[in-house]
């Protein structure tokens, strides 16, 4: 067993591992020296994500979760930093950055033959789940519209990263493999679809926007019983609508293609109501952000699955998942 924030969590819950950089005990030694965290205990890596090193680290002074960042840019760091900073300290239960002796929120880091940035945040409670209930639906809706209040006045702004152009260019640059790997529907869908969202995006929309999680699947939410008592992850955070972070957390938490599947996303979104009310434009907007946030997360799993990068212990997210999703979503 390992624990979590005084949460004893089953072992399964570390594997399969995502951890694409491996540190030696000296390696954290090292890292901590420049932090006033106290001794280093014990580390341990940590399951589920697919696109940064996330390692358990106990020291004298509790528990925390050290990252290396394996993809992003540098100078897109600092805006998460503060972000986490602002939500934490403006209502939200998140990560605290925790802040170097002299000041910084990220470190230096060798690894692969590259210097990597990483940051130390503070362990919340509770444990992540593997499937919803629907009064924890509710909670978590909740959780989001709490997010998105608590990040109104956030004076920072970063553009989507994995907006229509993104697509564009990411669907035309596999479609061969695509097709050779998945088949003639599958490379016809994914075009299909791509031409329909951008024939409606021409048009705008007009939508409440502000900072948004992106990604806020159940690996990225912690609970104790049913409610909410943290959010975590917040490495696809952005300026969109808001009602494009309900699409995608509807997809990613109340979506199993089930018979069930319209209570539980009524689930979240009375909850998240309960704190914002969504406004007719958001509504009516809904059916295709919901179409859109699928062909977001099958593009980006089918390029992973086809185009795998190496790591220690690395774990790739199956693409069909999605692609049954954005059926769904196209035929209602």
């Amino acid at each position: 067993m390992f624990i979590l924030g005084g949460k004893y969590l089953p072992i399964n819950y570390l594997s399969p591992m995502s951890v694409y950089t491996e540190l030696s005990r000296s390696d954290f030694e090292a890292i901590l020296a420049d932090y006033e965290l106290g001794a280093l205990h014990s580390f341990e890596g940590i399951a589920a994500g697919i696109e940064n090193s996330n390692f358990f680290v106990i020291t004298d002074s509790g528990r925390y979760v050290l990252t290396i960042f394996e993809r992003m840019a540098d100078d897109e760091l600092p805006y998460f930093m503060r972000l986490m900073k602002h939500l934490s300290h403006h209502g939200l239960s998140c990560p605290d950055v925790m802040v170097q002796k002299g000041g910084e929120l990220l470190f230096d880091v060798q690894g692969d033959g590259e210097v990597k940035k990483g940051c130390i945040v503070s362990c919340l409670s509770g444990r992540t789940l593997d499937e919803l209930n629907t009064v924890q639906l509710q909670s978590s809706g909740r959780a989001l519209a709490q997010l998105h209040l608590a990040g109104k006045d956030f004076d920072e702004h970063r553009s989507n990263p994995t907006g229509m152009d993104w697509l564009d260019d990411t669907i035309d640059e596999m479609m061969a493999d695509v097709q050779q790997n998945y088949g003639e529907g599958s490379a016809q869908l994914l075009y299909d679809e791509m031409n329909f969202q951008r024939e409606v995006h021409a048009k705008g929309f007009d939508l409440p926007t502000g900072v948004i999680h992106g990604d806020l699947f159940v690996d990225n939410i912690l609970f104790e019983g049913d409610a909410v008592t943290g959010i975590i992850d917040f490495y696809y955070a952005h300026d969109a609508a808001y009602a494009m972070d309900i699409a995608i957390s509807l997809n990613a938490q109340a979506v199993l293609l089930g018979s069930d599947d319209q209570a539980r996303m009524q689930a979240f979104l009375s909850g998240y109501e309960e704190l914002r009310p969504l406004s007719d434009d958001e509504k009516e907007a809904l059916p295709v952000l919901l179409r859109l946030g699928a062909l977001r997360f099958w593009t980006s799993r089918l390029f992973d699955a086809i185009y795998p990068r190496g790591g220690a212990m690395t774990q790739t997210k199956d693409p069909e998942e999605y692609r049954k999703k954005l059926v769904l979503h196209r035929a209602s």
